[in-house]
């Protein structure tokens, strides 16, 4: 396939009636043989026709026709791929993390609008990222387009769908709550993010977005980790998004890319990865190290909301602290991060009261988080965590999901901590896969560059460690581009991180800062 003149591709094909009996316009402009050259005017309506049909290398006329919205301009990958999803109803995308999937998506979803393909779309995400990914990106992106979150009761959820908006972002869990109200609501568009949550096809939460995803509907799913934990997870995904590529039962599919090797314990065929490239067709994929133009260090939020517990603690410590303010009694940067780290620990899962007692809070959501930015990506994982407790909540979380960890903290001796470090740098992801790290106790000198991801827990107050903290990766050595990401759930740890992100001065700012905090 070529275009010619910027106006019209030129297909040569063996199988001419493929495109003349579809509803392109096209004509026969030359034959050699058994092989026909047709011409047809390159538009949108025909490009996706033509993608329909199975026609491959297709290049959308988003690349002619669209004014790139937005603050940033679009790099090369992201041209690339908002072209490859708007000339296909039905696609995945599975770039990595932090290649800006996201804003592609936004791009090419507003330019089928412009051209009257659609007029809605339903975006479904992890909860974690309605606001910082999908709510801040189309802000970003699409600021002429109205934008409603889905998010809280039911009647909430049932408001927002109904009123008129161009993009509907909801979470999981809140489309089973309301699946009737989408059902009814006229999405022609449904954008699936961190789609491997839809790779079981008997749970509650697949046949519920099965039912949604009718045959005329647009789907994109995207995930940087397709099949992530075994072949067969691949099957969901396919099943959903071009059922016609995997057998009808799962059973089937399971026998074609995985082994009964003893009882309960199946193992990957040697050919499964060729079968589940074909399943999980058409797609895109950018790595990271693919992206030239991508900065060395990408920088992501995620969001997870406090529990009601959580909250009511928060409150109560904080108006203790506003006493003491209203008291008169002297702020230093010092007592004010003092109160800030009581303040921080709430969010990371325990707490010390007046008395010396340890309070604690369920956490299971911010947990789930680090899991999956683990799962997401392709290489080794830090993950600093300040306090003391949250070491040992999150070491445990993740032996218990299979995820090989060690633990760096001032409690660990010097040779141990080598030993450890030498593994992590030498040794295979079945080894050790993460650092649980206290940022004190590895924040300078040390080398980790096995990994290119960064999760901070919960933010430190000082900038001098997050920095050092941060250069562990961002070091001679690195050969893959970088991502540090900030799990954030109460309003102090948003501010710090932007303090820390903007490298503030840490004495007058950090008061500043806890002073905001106690009299908002």
């Amino acid at each position: 396939m070529q275009i010619v003149e910027n106006k019209h591709l030129i297909i040569r094909t063996r199988k001419p009636e493929r495109i003349l009996t579809k509803n392109i316009a096209a004509d026969v402009i030359h034959k050699n043989g058994d092989i026909y050259t047709i011409k047809c005017e390159w538009d949108l309506q025909n490009t996706v026709a033509l993608s329909d049909i199975g026609v491959t290398n297709l290049l959308s006329p988003i690349v002619r026709d669209y004014a790139w919205k937005g603050a940033f301009s679009p790099m090369i990958h992201q041209v690339d791929t908002a072209s490859f999803l708007s000339a296909r109803r039905r696609a995945f995308c599975f770039n990595e993390q932090g290649t800006g999937k996201t804003a592609s998506a936004i791009w090419a979803s507003d330019y089928l609008m412009e051209q009257g393909v659609i007029n809605r779309v339903l975006v479904v995400c992890p909860l974690s990222i309605i606001q910082t990914a999908w709510e801040h990106d189309l802000f970003q992106f699409a600021t002429h387009r109205r934008v409603g979150i889905a998010h809280g009761s039911r009647d909430k959820r049932k408001e927002i769908i109904q009123g008129n908006y161009d993009y509907v972002v909801i979470n999981y869990d809140g489309v089973e709550i309301v699946a009737e109200d989408i059902a009814k609501n006229n999405f022609d568009l449904i954008i699936i993010d961190e789609a491997n949550a839809y790779k079981a096809t008997n749970t509650k939460r697949w046949k519920t977005m099965n039912k949604l995803v009718t045959p005329t509907k647009w789907l994109w799913m995207m995930t940087g980790t397709p099949a992530a934990q075994t072949p067969f997870d691949a099957y969901g995904l396919a099943k959903l998004c071009v059922p016609g590529r995997v057998p009808p039962f799962a059973g089937a599919f399971r026998e074609k890319v995985m082994m009964n090797v003893a009882r309960f314990r199946w193992v990957p065929r040697s050919e499964s990865k060729h079968i589940v490239y074909r399943a999980l067709q058409p797609a895109i994929r950018y790595t990271k190290a693919e992206c030239l133009d991508l900065p060395d260090v990408t920088h992501v939020d995620r969001a997870v909301p406090l529990t009601t517990q959580q909250e009511a603690y928060y409150e109560l410590i904080r108006k203790e602290f506003l006493v003491e303010l209203e008291n008169g009694e002297e702020i230093s940067s010092a007592n004010a991060a003092v109160n800030l780290n009581k303040l921080l620990q709430i969010s990371s899962g325990a707490v010390y009261s007046n008395s010396g007692a340890v309070v604690e809070f369920d956490v299971s959501n911010r947990l789930h988080v680090v899991k999956e930015v683990i799962d997401e990506a392709s290489h080794k994982v830090l993950i600093f965590v300040p306090f003391k407790h949250a070491i040992d909540l999150v070491s445990e979380y993740l032996k218990k999901n299979g995820i090989p960890c060690e633990i760096i903290s001032g409690n660990v001796s010097l040779n141990k901590r080598t030993e450890i470090i030498n593994r992590f740098q030498n040794k295979p992801d079945t080894d050790i896969k993460v650092l649980v790290i206290q940022p004190a106790a590895a924040a300078h000198g040390v080398t980790l560059t096995a990994a290119n991801v960064i999760i901070w827990y919960a933010p430190v107050t000082s900038i001098e460690t997050y920095l050092q903290a941060n250069a562990r990766i961002d070091r001679k050595g690195q050969r893959n581009p970088m991502t540090i990401v900030h799990i954030r759930g109460s309003r102090v740890e948003e501010r710090l991180y932007r303090m820390l992100q903007n490298r503030l001065d840490e004495h007058t700012k950090l008061i500043d800062l806890y002073k905001e905090e106690l009299t908002q």
